[in-house]
């Protein structure tokens, strides 16, 4: 779009619609993780806090 020379508007609205996407692909990630990973986690395997952890991590980024 750049290159094509198109309204910066457009371009920005794009972005913008990229950026939520690539957001709500995250947030769905992060579900399945907390339901199978730190689910699983939980059953006494001690790897919780490691898990936490991990999701602080990861959130901080």
């Amino acid at each position: 779009m750049i290159e094509e020379g198109d309204y910066c508007i457009d371009i920005l609205t794009q972005i913008k619609a990229i950026k939520n996407s690539i957001v709500s692909v995250e947030g769905r990630i992060l579900k399945s993780h907390l339901r199978q990973c730190v689910k699983d986690s939980l059953s006494g395997d001690n790897t919780f806090d490691d898990k936490v952890d991990e999701i602080v991590r990861i959130l901080k980024n």
